[in-house]
């Protein structure tokens, strides 16, 4: 009777599909990742508990830190040119003289916390570079150095249409005083209603909220 041969297979198990698949995943995370981008100033804001997230398109975000400097940014992800439109308007409104490079470097740099008479030297600088330059905070002293108006003005005006978020950002330890400057340049931009930007805090025990938090888990 003949005998019957087993077929030898090798132990060795092909890889390939693997690392492919480990790489589809690691190229997918890495275009999928929003990276937080660098901020000149720390801030510590109050806690509250919110169902709201931060926007990160068609709003305005007011900075300000302990001391009382100011910083202004727009959130545009989905139509970035409205920032190069609004440093263009200020440009030509501020008399200010700004070359196309310092235009698109604040369309794509953060927060600006300068003057006016400064802003040319921080967008001479690339955005990478824009936030470790130390500023000292947008002039809100008084109603005539106020160029915070100026600033929501020309933003306000660009996003004509939209429905607008206005945000404020404010350290713990800022003071009254410095606050109701800021809330100046939004009123004398007819202004009136905005938030607050906090940290984040579980619901209390029981709450409706905290509920509902649980039941999507």
């Amino acid at each position: 009777m003949p005998s019957v041969k087993i077929p030898r297979k090798s132990s060795d198990t092909d890889m390939t599909p693997f690392v492919d698949v480990g790489f589809l995943i690691l190229f997918f995370f890495i275009m999928a990742t929003k990276f937080k981008p660098p901020q000149p100033v720390e801030i510590t804001t109050p806690n509250s508990v919110s169902t709201e997230k931060m926007p990160d398109n068609d709003a305005l975000l007011v900075e300000m830190d302990p001391t009382g400097r100011v910083f202004f940014s727009m959130l545009a992800e989905k139509d970035p040119t409205m920032k190069y439109t609004v440093i263009d308007n200020i440009a030509k409104t501020r008399n200010i003289t700004l070359t196309e490079q310092q235009k698109k470097n604040f369309q794509n740099g953060g927060p600006v916390g300068v003057s006016f008479a400064q802003l040319p030297a921080l967008l001479g600088k690339a955005p990478a570079d824009q936030a470790k330059v130390k500023q000292e905070g947008i002039p809100i002293k008084d109603s005539l150095s106020n160029e915070l108006y100026y600033w929501v003005r020309d933003a306000v005006t660009v996003m004509a249409g939209r429905p607008v978020q206005y945000l404020i950002k404010i350290d713990n330890e800022a003071k009254y005083p410095d606050f109701k400057r800021v809330i100046e340049a939004f009123k004398r931009n007819d202004i009136y209603k905005f938030k607050l930007v906090t940290s984040p805090e579980d619901a209390p025990a029981g709450s409706p909220l905290a509920v509902d938090r649980a039941n999507q888990k």
